[in-house]
Protein backbone atom coordinates (compact mmCIF):
# COMPACT_ATOMS: atom_id res chain seq x y z
CA UNK A 1 0.00 0.00 0.00
CA UNK A 2 1.28 3.37 -0.92
CA UNK A 3 2.20 4.70 2.50
CA UNK A 4 0.50 8.49 1.41
CA UNK A 5 -2.79 6.51 1.34
CA UNK A 6 -5.28 8.85 3.56
CA UNK A 7 -6.84 7.18 6.04
CA UNK A 8 -9.53 8.45 8.58
CA UNK A 9 -8.03 7.66 12.52
CA UNK A 10 -9.63 10.35 14.36
CA UNK A 11 -13.55 11.23 15.41
CA UNK A 12 -15.36 12.78 18.25
CA UNK A 13 -18.82 14.35 18.76
CA UNK A 14 -20.44 16.29 20.98
CA UNK A 15 -24.01 17.18 22.01
CA UNK A 16 -25.17 19.93 24.71
CA UNK A 17 -28.84 19.59 25.45
CA UNK A 18 -28.28 21.95 29.14
CA UNK A 19 -28.93 25.84 27.98
CA UNK A 20 -27.25 27.84 27.62
CA UNK A 21 -24.23 25.94 26.04
CA UNK A 22 -20.99 26.36 24.98
CA UNK A 23 -20.08 28.84 21.83
CA UNK A 24 -18.65 27.71 18.96
CA UNK A 25 -15.39 27.89 19.48
CA UNK A 26 -15.42 25.94 22.82
CA UNK A 27 -17.21 22.80 20.96
CA UNK A 28 -14.50 23.28 18.22
CA UNK A 29 -12.10 23.02 20.81
CA UNK A 30 -13.60 20.06 22.75
CA UNK A 31 -14.63 17.85 19.37
CA UNK A 32 -10.70 18.88 17.95
CA UNK A 33 -9.03 17.66 21.26
CA UNK A 34 -11.29 14.55 21.64
CA UNK A 35 -10.45 13.39 17.90
CA UNK A 36 -6.49 14.10 18.03
CA UNK A 37 -6.99 12.16 21.41
CA UNK A 38 -8.48 9.31 19.32
CA UNK A 39 -6.22 9.82 16.58
CA UNK A 40 -2.58 9.38 18.75
CA UNK A 41 -2.21 12.60 17.64
CA UNK A 42 -1.11 15.72 19.31
CA UNK A 43 -2.54 18.64 18.23
CA UNK A 44 0.80 20.43 17.61
CA UNK A 45 1.37 17.89 14.69
CA UNK A 46 -1.57 18.66 12.50
CA UNK A 47 -0.73 19.73 9.09
CA UNK A 48 -4.28 21.20 8.58
CA UNK A 49 -6.93 22.24 10.71
CA UNK A 50 -10.07 23.02 8.15
CA UNK A 51 -13.40 24.34 9.36
CA UNK A 52 -17.41 24.05 8.90
CA UNK A 53 -18.82 27.54 8.10
CA UNK A 54 -20.60 27.96 11.67
CA UNK A 55 -24.32 29.82 11.29
CA UNK A 56 -24.42 30.75 15.06
CA UNK A 57 -21.67 33.21 15.40
CA UNK A 58 -19.10 35.18 13.06
CA UNK A 59 -15.88 35.29 14.30
CA UNK A 60 -12.51 37.46 13.38
CA UNK A 61 -10.11 34.21 12.33
CA UNK A 62 -12.40 31.15 13.07
CA UNK A 63 -8.90 28.95 12.28
CA UNK A 64 -6.97 30.97 13.67
CA UNK A 65 -8.37 31.13 17.23
CA UNK A 66 -8.80 27.20 17.24
CA UNK A 67 -5.18 26.91 16.11
CA UNK A 68 -3.85 29.04 19.03
CA UNK A 69 -6.31 27.19 21.80
CA UNK A 70 -4.73 24.01 20.27
CA UNK A 71 -1.06 25.44 20.20
CA UNK A 72 -0.93 24.19 16.64
CA UNK A 73 0.44 26.21 13.68
CA UNK A 74 -1.04 24.29 10.63
CA UNK A 75 0.72 25.24 7.18
CA UNK A 76 -2.95 24.71 5.77
CA UNK A 77 -6.31 26.33 6.73
CA UNK A 78 -9.84 26.33 5.34
CA UNK A 79 -12.80 27.53 6.38
CA UNK A 80 -15.75 26.58 4.16
CA UNK A 81 -18.69 28.69 2.55
CA UNK A 82 -22.53 27.87 3.72
CA UNK A 83 -23.38 24.16 2.31
CA UNK A 84 -24.40 21.01 3.63
CA UNK A 85 -21.45 19.62 1.51
CA UNK A 86 -18.66 21.64 3.10
CA UNK A 87 -18.02 18.94 4.87
CA UNK A 88 -17.23 16.48 2.58
CA UNK A 89 -15.51 18.93 0.09
CA UNK A 90 -13.18 19.74 3.10
CA UNK A 91 -12.67 15.91 3.74
CA UNK A 92 -12.37 15.29 0.15
CA UNK A 93 -9.71 18.22 -0.36
CA UNK A 94 -7.49 16.65 2.79
CA UNK A 95 -7.28 13.62 0.87
CA UNK A 96 -6.58 14.81 -2.14
CA UNK A 97 -3.56 16.05 -0.02
CA UNK A 98 -2.51 13.71 1.51
CA UNK A 99 -2.66 11.58 -1.29
CA UNK A 100 -0.62 14.00 -3.49
CA UNK A 101 2.05 13.77 0.00
CA UNK A 102 1.41 17.78 0.35
CA UNK A 103 0.83 17.05 3.77
CA UNK A 104 0.44 13.94 6.80
CA UNK A 105 -2.33 14.90 8.81
CA UNK A 106 -5.48 17.13 8.60
CA UNK A 107 -8.23 18.22 10.92
CA UNK A 108 -12.14 18.78 10.13
CA UNK A 109 -14.63 19.98 12.26
CA UNK A 110 -17.59 22.04 12.81
CA UNK A 111 -19.86 23.12 15.78
CA UNK A 112 -23.25 24.94 16.18
CA UNK A 113 -24.65 26.56 19.10
CA UNK A 114 -28.07 27.59 17.32
CA UNK A 115 -30.23 26.19 20.26
CA UNK A 116 -28.25 28.29 22.84
CA UNK A 117 -28.75 31.21 20.61
CA UNK A 118 -31.84 30.90 20.39
CA UNK A 119 -32.59 30.76 24.88
CA UNK A 120 -30.00 34.48 25.11
CA UNK A 121 -32.95 35.45 22.31
CA UNK A 122 -35.79 34.32 24.49
CA UNK A 123 -34.19 35.92 27.87
CA UNK A 124 -34.12 38.66 25.81
CA UNK A 125 -30.20 38.85 26.44
CA UNK A 126 -27.36 39.30 24.37
CA UNK A 127 -25.39 36.64 22.93
CA UNK A 128 -22.25 36.86 25.36
CA UNK A 129 -19.12 35.33 22.82
CA UNK A 130 -15.89 35.89 21.57
CA UNK A 131 -13.69 37.42 19.34
CA UNK A 132 -16.67 38.61 16.63
CA UNK A 133 -15.71 39.82 13.19
CA UNK A 134 -15.93 43.78 13.25
CA UNK A 135 -17.68 44.91 10.92
CA UNK A 136 -19.87 41.42 10.35
CA UNK A 137 -18.29 39.51 6.89
CA UNK A 138 -21.27 39.11 4.24
CA UNK A 139 -23.22 36.09 5.27
CA UNK A 140 -21.36 32.78 3.35
CA UNK A 141 -23.23 31.88 0.15
CA UNK A 142 -21.83 30.13 -2.58
CA UNK A 143 -23.79 32.01 -4.54
CA UNK A 144 -26.93 34.23 -3.61
CA UNK A 145 -30.65 33.30 -4.22
CA UNK A 146 -31.74 34.24 -8.24
CA UNK A 147 -33.48 38.02 -7.80
CA UNK A 148 -36.86 36.92 -8.87
CA UNK A 149 -36.49 33.68 -6.29
CA UNK A 150 -35.77 36.35 -3.71
CA UNK A 151 -38.54 38.60 -4.98
CA UNK A 152 -41.15 35.73 -4.63
CA UNK A 153 -40.02 35.27 -0.96
CA UNK A 154 -38.44 31.51 -2.09
CA UNK A 155 -34.88 30.95 -0.49
CA UNK A 156 -35.89 28.82 2.33
CA UNK A 157 -34.99 25.67 1.69
CA UNK A 158 -38.53 24.17 4.00
CA UNK A 159 -40.27 25.91 0.54
CA UNK A 160 -37.50 25.08 -2.40
CA UNK A 161 -37.81 21.51 -1.29
CA UNK A 162 -41.51 21.24 -1.14
CA UNK A 163 -41.65 22.27 -4.55
CA UNK A 164 -39.60 19.23 -5.68
CA UNK A 165 -41.68 17.29 -3.61
CA UNK A 166 -44.76 18.09 -5.18
CA UNK A 167 -43.51 17.94 -8.56
CA UNK A 168 -42.21 13.81 -7.95
CA UNK A 169 -45.71 13.42 -6.33
CA UNK A 170 -47.56 14.53 -9.81
CA UNK A 171 -45.35 12.69 -12.03
CA UNK A 172 -45.44 9.68 -9.92
CA UNK A 173 -49.18 9.73 -9.94
CA UNK A 174 -49.60 9.39 -6.10
CA UNK A 175 -52.38 11.38 -4.35
CA UNK A 176 -51.54 13.98 -1.18
CA UNK A 177 -52.37 11.48 1.11
CA UNK A 178 -50.34 8.81 -0.12
CA UNK A 179 -47.04 10.83 -0.64
CA UNK A 180 -47.49 11.65 3.09
CA UNK A 181 -48.15 7.87 4.00
CA UNK A 182 -45.14 6.70 2.19
CA UNK A 183 -43.04 9.78 4.14
CA UNK A 184 -43.69 8.46 7.30
CA UNK A 185 -43.06 4.79 6.35
CA UNK A 186 -39.78 6.12 4.81
CA UNK A 187 -39.02 8.25 8.38
CA UNK A 188 -40.43 6.43 10.65
CA UNK A 189 -37.04 3.79 11.16
CA UNK A 190 -34.86 6.54 11.13
CA UNK A 191 -36.40 7.84 14.62
CA UNK A 192 -35.86 4.49 15.92
CA UNK A 193 -31.47 5.52 15.27
CA UNK A 194 -32.10 8.21 16.71
CA UNK A 195 -33.39 6.99 19.89
CA UNK A 196 -30.41 4.61 20.39
CA UNK A 197 -27.91 7.50 18.79
CA UNK A 198 -26.53 9.07 22.03
CA UNK A 199 -25.53 12.00 20.13
CA UNK A 200 -28.97 12.57 18.73
CA UNK A 201 -31.21 15.73 19.01
CA UNK A 202 -34.26 14.21 19.05
CA UNK A 203 -34.51 10.66 20.75
CA UNK A 204 -38.02 9.39 20.52
CA UNK A 205 -39.21 7.09 18.59
CA UNK A 206 -42.36 8.15 16.43
CA UNK A 207 -44.74 6.21 14.46
CA UNK A 208 -45.42 6.86 10.85
CA UNK A 209 -48.73 8.75 11.46
CA UNK A 210 -47.12 10.85 14.14
CA UNK A 211 -44.61 12.02 11.93
CA UNK A 212 -47.30 13.36 8.84
CA UNK A 213 -50.15 14.03 11.06
CA UNK A 214 -50.91 15.70 14.47
CA UNK A 215 -48.11 18.57 14.06
CA UNK A 216 -47.77 21.88 12.02
CA UNK A 217 -47.01 22.14 8.72
CA UNK A 218 -43.90 24.32 7.57
CA UNK A 219 -43.45 24.34 3.88
CA UNK A 220 -46.96 22.17 2.91
CA UNK A 221 -46.92 19.47 2.74
CA UNK A 222 -44.18 19.03 4.90
CA UNK A 223 -44.75 18.89 8.74
CA UNK A 224 -42.60 19.71 11.17
CA UNK A 225 -41.54 16.46 12.36
CA UNK A 226 -40.04 15.62 8.76
CA UNK A 227 -37.86 18.06 8.62
CA UNK A 228 -34.53 18.88 9.68
CA UNK A 229 -33.99 20.70 12.99
CA UNK A 230 -31.34 23.43 12.58
CA UNK A 231 -31.34 24.80 16.46
CA UNK A 232 -29.19 22.63 17.90
CA UNK A 233 -25.69 22.78 20.17
CA UNK A 234 -23.70 19.88 17.90
CA UNK A 235 -20.26 19.30 17.28
CA UNK A 236 -18.22 16.84 15.51
CA UNK A 237 -14.92 16.30 14.29
CA UNK A 238 -12.48 13.78 12.31
CA UNK A 239 -8.81 13.19 11.66
CA UNK A 240 -7.13 11.85 8.57
CA UNK A 241 -4.00 11.10 8.19
CA UNK A 242 -0.86 9.85 5.72
CA UNK A 243 -0.60 5.42 6.23
CA UNK A 244 2.82 6.32 6.71
CA UNK A 245 2.02 8.82 9.54
CA UNK A 246 -0.75 6.21 11.22
CA UNK A 247 2.07 3.39 11.16
CA UNK A 248 4.38 5.45 13.31
CA UNK A 249 1.55 6.67 15.64
CA UNK A 250 0.65 3.14 15.54
CA UNK A 251 -2.95 3.30 15.32
CA UNK A 252 -4.08 -0.41 14.89
CA UNK A 253 -5.26 -1.69 11.38
CA UNK A 254 -8.54 -2.07 12.73
CA UNK A 255 -9.53 1.71 13.75
CA UNK A 256 -8.31 3.08 10.48
CA UNK A 257 -11.29 3.85 7.99
CA UNK A 258 -10.07 4.52 3.97
CA UNK A 259 -11.68 6.79 1.86
CA UNK A 260 -12.46 4.25 -0.85
CA UNK A 261 -14.19 6.61 -3.61
CA UNK A 262 -15.36 10.16 -3.40
CA UNK A 263 -17.32 12.06 -6.47
CA UNK A 264 -19.00 15.69 -6.67
CA UNK A 265 -21.78 16.87 -8.89
CA UNK A 266 -24.31 20.13 -9.24
CA UNK A 267 -27.92 20.29 -10.38
CA UNK A 268 -28.80 24.10 -11.50
CA UNK A 269 -28.62 26.57 -8.20
CA UNK A 270 -32.39 27.40 -9.13
CA UNK A 271 -35.26 25.27 -8.01
CA UNK A 272 -37.00 27.16 -11.45
CA UNK A 273 -34.07 26.16 -13.61
CA UNK A 274 -34.00 22.60 -13.02
CA UNK A 275 -34.87 20.51 -16.27
CA UNK A 276 -37.19 17.98 -14.04
CA UNK A 277 -38.26 19.15 -10.68
CA UNK A 278 -38.94 15.87 -9.37
CA UNK A 279 -35.49 14.55 -10.19
CA UNK A 280 -31.88 14.41 -10.61
CA UNK A 281 -29.62 13.02 -13.09
CA UNK A 282 -26.42 14.68 -10.74
CA UNK A 283 -27.14 12.30 -8.02
CA UNK A 284 -26.73 9.21 -10.38
CA UNK A 285 -23.84 10.41 -11.89
CA UNK A 286 -22.36 11.30 -8.45
CA UNK A 287 -23.20 7.79 -7.00
CA UNK A 288 -21.78 6.01 -10.46
CA UNK A 289 -18.32 8.09 -10.35
CA UNK A 290 -18.01 7.30 -6.57
CA UNK A 291 -18.26 3.86 -6.42
CA UNK A 292 -16.07 3.26 -9.59
CA UNK A 293 -13.44 5.15 -8.44
CA UNK A 294 -14.15 3.07 -4.85
CA UNK A 295 -14.10 -0.34 -7.27
CA UNK A 296 -17.19 -1.38 -5.17
CA UNK A 297 -21.26 -1.05 -6.31
CA UNK A 298 -24.48 0.02 -4.30
CA UNK A 299 -25.13 -3.76 -3.14
CA UNK A 300 -21.65 -4.07 -0.97
CA UNK A 301 -22.28 -1.56 1.94
CA UNK A 302 -23.35 -2.54 4.52
CA UNK A 303 -24.70 0.27 6.01
CA UNK A 304 -25.77 4.01 4.81
CA UNK A 305 -26.25 7.44 5.61
CA UNK A 306 -28.13 9.29 2.94
CA UNK A 307 -28.14 13.11 3.21
CA UNK A 308 -32.10 13.68 5.00
CA UNK A 309 -32.62 17.33 5.41
CA UNK A 310 -36.07 16.59 3.51
CA UNK A 311 -37.75 13.76 2.36
CA UNK A 312 -37.57 15.00 -1.65
CA UNK A 313 -33.24 14.72 -0.67
CA UNK A 314 -33.72 11.00 0.42
CA UNK A 315 -36.51 9.93 -2.59
CA UNK A 316 -34.18 11.79 -5.53
CA UNK A 317 -31.10 9.76 -4.15
CA UNK A 318 -33.33 6.39 -3.61
CA UNK A 319 -34.83 7.28 -7.50
CA UNK A 320 -31.10 7.78 -8.86
CA UNK A 321 -29.16 4.94 -7.09
CA UNK A 322 -32.05 2.53 -7.55
CA UNK A 323 -32.42 1.78 -3.82
CA UNK A 324 -35.73 0.99 -1.64
CA UNK A 325 -36.42 3.60 0.62
CA UNK A 326 -37.50 0.93 2.93
CA UNK A 327 -34.27 -0.20 2.48
CA UNK A 328 -33.13 -3.40 5.16
CA UNK A 329 -29.66 -1.98 5.79
CA UNK A 330 -31.83 1.91 6.56
CA UNK A 331 -30.90 4.97 4.97
CA UNK A 332 -29.13 6.77 8.47
CA UNK A 333 -26.60 5.63 10.59
CA UNK A 334 -27.33 8.72 13.23
CA UNK A 335 -31.08 9.35 12.77
CA UNK A 336 -30.93 11.86 10.01
CA UNK A 337 -31.27 15.97 9.65
CA UNK A 338 -34.72 15.94 11.60
CA UNK A 339 -34.26 13.56 14.25
CA UNK A 340 -30.25 13.12 15.17
CA UNK A 341 -30.43 17.09 14.21
CA UNK A 342 -28.79 19.21 11.48
CA UNK A 343 -26.77 21.52 12.50
CA UNK A 344 -26.68 23.84 9.36
CA UNK A 345 -23.62 22.70 7.22
CA UNK A 346 -22.39 20.27 9.34
CA UNK A 347 -24.62 17.10 9.59
CA UNK A 348 -22.17 15.13 7.70
CA UNK A 349 -19.06 15.39 10.15
CA UNK A 350 -21.49 13.87 12.16
CA UNK A 351 -22.92 10.89 10.12
CA UNK A 352 -19.23 10.35 8.65
CA UNK A 353 -18.16 9.96 12.16
CA UNK A 354 -20.71 7.86 13.36
CA UNK A 355 -19.97 5.50 10.03
CA UNK A 356 -16.46 5.53 10.75
CA UNK A 357 -17.25 4.16 14.64
CA UNK A 358 -19.70 1.76 12.94
CA UNK A 359 -17.09 0.37 10.54
CA UNK A 360 -14.70 -0.22 13.22
CA UNK A 361 -16.95 -2.02 14.86
CA UNK A 362 -18.27 -3.93 11.95
CA UNK A 363 -15.83 -4.16 9.29
CA UNK A 364 -16.94 -3.50 5.64
CA UNK A 365 -17.78 -0.39 3.28
CA UNK A 366 -20.36 2.29 4.08
CA UNK A 367 -22.03 5.44 1.99
CA UNK A 368 -21.85 8.68 3.31
CA UNK A 369 -23.76 11.34 0.70
CA UNK A 370 -24.21 15.06 1.47
CA UNK A 371 -26.56 17.82 -0.56
CA UNK A 372 -25.90 21.64 -0.60
CA UNK A 373 -28.04 24.29 -1.49
CA UNK A 374 -31.01 24.15 -2.97
CA UNK A 375 -30.65 20.09 -3.66
CA UNK A 376 -27.66 21.57 -6.04
CA UNK A 377 -25.00 19.95 -4.66
CA UNK A 378 -24.59 16.02 -4.01
CA UNK A 379 -20.89 14.55 -2.48
CA UNK A 380 -20.74 11.10 -2.33
CA UNK A 381 -18.00 8.98 -0.16
CA UNK A 382 -17.39 5.33 0.09
CA UNK A 383 -15.34 4.54 3.46
CA UNK A 384 -14.25 0.81 3.72
CA UNK A 385 -11.89 -0.80 6.29
CA UNK A 386 -9.87 -2.20 3.52
CA UNK A 387 -7.48 0.41 1.33
CA UNK A 388 -8.24 -0.14 -2.33
CA UNK A 389 -10.15 2.01 -5.15
CA UNK A 390 -8.54 3.00 -8.53
CA UNK A 391 -5.01 4.62 -8.10
CA UNK A 392 -5.27 8.37 -8.00
CA UNK A 393 -9.02 8.03 -7.42
CA UNK A 394 -9.09 10.87 -5.12
CA UNK A 395 -6.44 13.33 -6.52
CA UNK A 396 -9.18 14.61 -9.48
CA UNK A 397 -12.06 14.10 -7.15
CA UNK A 398 -13.16 17.56 -6.75
CA UNK A 399 -14.06 18.20 -10.20
CA UNK A 400 -17.86 18.08 -10.68
CA UNK A 401 -18.75 14.97 -12.78
CA UNK A 402 -21.80 16.46 -14.13
CA UNK A 403 -23.20 19.65 -13.51
CA UNK A 404 -26.98 19.93 -15.28
CA UNK A 405 -27.67 22.62 -17.98
CA UNK A 406 -30.68 25.10 -17.22
CA UNK A 407 -33.56 26.03 -18.46
CA UNK A 408 -34.48 29.87 -18.85
CA UNK A 409 -35.84 31.51 -15.81
CA UNK A 410 -38.56 33.91 -16.87
CA UNK A 411 -38.38 37.00 -13.80
CA UNK A 412 -41.55 38.53 -15.24
CA UNK A 413 -44.10 36.66 -17.30
CA UNK A 414 -48.06 37.51 -17.30
CA UNK A 415 -50.44 34.73 -19.23
CA UNK A 416 -51.50 31.67 -19.14
CA UNK A 417 -49.00 29.16 -17.73
CA UNK A 418 -49.03 25.86 -16.14
CA UNK A 419 -47.68 24.32 -12.56
CA UNK A 420 -44.89 22.35 -12.58
CA UNK A 421 -44.45 22.35 -9.16
CA UNK A 422 -45.63 24.54 -5.58
CA UNK A 423 -45.82 24.56 -1.87
CA UNK A 424 -47.49 26.38 0.62
CA UNK A 425 -45.88 28.69 3.38
CA UNK A 426 -47.35 27.79 7.19
CA UNK A 427 -46.44 30.38 9.69
CA UNK A 428 -45.87 29.40 13.53
CA UNK A 429 -49.28 29.33 14.47
CA UNK A 430 -50.04 26.69 11.61
CA UNK A 431 -52.21 29.01 9.24
CA UNK A 432 -50.58 28.90 5.44
CA UNK A 433 -49.99 32.39 4.77
CA UNK A 434 -48.74 32.04 1.32
CA UNK A 435 -48.33 29.84 -1.77
CA UNK A 436 -45.08 30.24 -4.12
CA UNK A 437 -45.56 27.99 -7.61
CA UNK A 438 -43.17 27.23 -10.35
CA UNK A 439 -44.95 27.56 -13.49
CA UNK A 440 -43.65 26.07 -17.27
CA UNK A 441 -44.61 29.16 -19.18
CA UNK A 442 -45.43 28.79 -23.72
CA UNK A 443 -41.74 30.14 -24.41
CA UNK A 444 -40.49 26.59 -22.82
CA UNK A 445 -38.68 28.57 -20.09
CA UNK A 446 -40.09 28.76 -16.23
CA UNK A 447 -41.35 31.70 -14.05
CA UNK A 448 -41.81 31.76 -10.26
CA UNK A 449 -45.76 32.92 -9.04
CA UNK A 450 -47.14 33.87 -5.57
CA UNK A 451 -50.52 32.94 -4.62
CA UNK A 452 -52.58 35.07 -1.95
CA UNK A 453 -56.04 34.49 -2.00
CA UNK A 454 -57.15 31.88 1.60
CA UNK A 455 -59.42 30.13 -0.84
CA UNK A 456 -56.77 29.39 -3.41
CA UNK A 457 -54.26 28.51 -0.67
CA UNK A 458 -57.07 25.72 0.34
CA UNK A 459 -57.73 24.49 -2.61
CA UNK A 460 -53.79 24.12 -3.67
CA UNK A 461 -53.72 21.22 -0.14
CA UNK A 462 -57.15 20.09 -0.77
CA UNK A 463 -55.84 18.30 -4.20
CA UNK A 464 -53.16 17.91 -6.64
CA UNK A 465 -52.29 21.04 -8.48
CA UNK A 466 -49.61 20.56 -10.72
CA UNK A 467 -50.57 20.28 -14.30
CA UNK A 468 -53.20 22.84 -13.48
CA UNK A 469 -53.65 25.91 -15.88
CA UNK A 470 -53.33 28.97 -13.98
CA UNK A 471 -53.27 32.89 -15.08
CA UNK A 472 -50.27 34.43 -14.08
CA UNK A 473 -50.45 38.59 -13.82
CA UNK A 474 -47.27 40.62 -13.21
CA UNK A 475 -47.97 43.18 -10.70
CA UNK A 476 -45.10 45.35 -11.13
CA UNK A 477 -43.03 43.79 -8.49
CA UNK A 478 -44.36 39.95 -8.46
CA UNK A 479 -46.14 37.46 -10.67
CA UNK A 480 -49.41 36.61 -9.18
CA UNK A 481 -51.42 33.35 -9.63
CA UNK A 482 -55.06 32.68 -9.80
CA UNK A 483 -57.35 30.13 -11.09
Amino acid sequence: MDPRTPCLIGIAQRTVREQPGPEPLDLWEEVARAATADARLTAGRLDSIQLVHTDSWQYDSPVGRLAERLGAVPRHRAYSKVSGTAPHLLIGEAAARIAAGEIDSALVAGAEALATRRAYRQAGESVPWSHPAVPKPPYGWERPPHPAALAHGLFMPVHTYAIMETARRAALGLTIEEEMRERGRMMAPMTEVAAANPYAWRRTARTPGELVHGNRFVGWPYTRNTVAVMEVDQAAAVVLASSRLADRLGVPAGRRVYLRGWAYAEDTWEVAARPALGRSEAIGRAAEAAFKRAGLGPDDVHALDLYSCFAIALRQACDAVGLDPLDRRGLTVTGGLPYAGGPASGYVLHSTATMAGLLRAQPGHGLVTGVGMHLTKHAYAVWSTEPGGLPGGLLDAAAPVFVAEEAPIVPAFSGEAVVAGYTVAHGRDGAPERGVLVVDVPSGGRAYAVVARDELLADAESRELVGQVVRVAHDGEVNVATW
